[in-house]
């Protein structure tokens, strides 16, 4: 897919980090959007900018952990526009993560998988079928992780988990549709190569209340990517950032040139990426990757 004028992209987790700036992106070369989030607010003020740009957009209310209300979005966008080009299974959350995970709330696990992993299975569900009836051109981008789609951080074992859940999925749904007569692509995105600047360490504001913790355990996970950095400067650490904008930049290319893997890597990714592989080979333990 070279030319994105009038192309319908809907873009769930729309309304901040990855996704708004896919939703940007995409606008500003001609496509009209849909963002959904469950940030009312967030999302509200992010359609509003994209319109103020002159970007043909509308805004969806969608809590991934629901199939019916990713099949409302669907229908929505299809009810708005008539067609369906572009899909991110975007949103995600993290449960700011810290200690043992023997010692985390069952409540993290079940909000984690429900947003992360639920999330990715009910957009599919919603939009793979309609995708395929089409038989039209159509990418389907599911966001990974490096944590858990490449290499394993035990230091946050439960968004990790989520994540390798979800790679396994997209691969799958990779294998199933290559098989197919069809014009539809899967793509599985891992942003970076850094760590990227997102609200994601915020995603406590979006907690839903029945699964939040009543008695939460002492946390020193950080909060924001500008407390991140100030921990690793005190810990002398240089710690490399990626902008979303850099991201849905590689999303656009990854999309003309239709690469299943939307990923730019560093050598010390490279690097690990590479000695875990060798380590399974080779039937070693792990090699250490917690992160002090």
């Amino acid at each position: 897919m070279n030319d994105f004028n009038k192309k319908v992209a809907v873009i769930t987790g729309g309304a901040s980090g990855v996704g708004r700036s896919i939703a940007f992106t995409l606008g500003r070369l001609g496509a009209k959007v849909v963002i959904a989030d469950v940030d009312k607010n967030a999302l509200e003020q992010t359609c509003d900018a994209l319109n103020a740009e002159n970007i043909e957009a509308i805004a969806q209310y969608c809590d991934v952990s629901s199939a019916q209300s990713c099949e409302d979005l669907s229908q929505k966008a299809l009810s708005t526009y008539g067609a369906l080009h572009l899909v991110f299974a975007n949103a995600g959350v993290s449960a700011a993560e810290a200690g043992n995970m023997w010692e985390y709330s069952e409540r993290d696990w079940q909000w984690t998988f429900n947003v992360n992993v639920w999330g990715v299975v009910n957009t599919i569900n919603a939009f793979m079928p309609k995708l395929l009836e089409q038989n039209i051109e159509a990418h389907f981008a599911i966001t990974g992780s490096r944590n858990g789609s490449l290499l394993i951080f035990p230091n946050i074992p439960i968004y990790t988990a989520s994540k390798a859940a979800i790679h396994s999925i997209t691969e799958n749904l990779y294998h199933q549709i290559a098989a197919m007569d069809t014009p539809v692509k899967v793509h599985c995105l891992i942003p970076g190569p850094h760590v990227v600047e997102t609200g994601l360490l915020n995603s406590e504001r979006v907690r839903p209340a029945e699964l939040k913790i009543e008695n939460p355990r002492a946390q020193t996970a950080a909060k924001s990517i500008d407390e991140m950095k100030r921990n690793a400067v005190a810990k002398g650490v240089d710690l490399q950032t990626t902008h979303p904008d850099e991201v849905a930049a590689m999303v656009v290319k990854a999309i003309k040139e239709d690469q299943f893997w939307i990923l730019e890597t560093t050598p010390d990714t490279e690097e690990r990426i590479i000695n875990r592989a060798q380590d399974i080979i080779d039937q070693r333990p792990p090699r250490s990757l917690i992160v002090k």
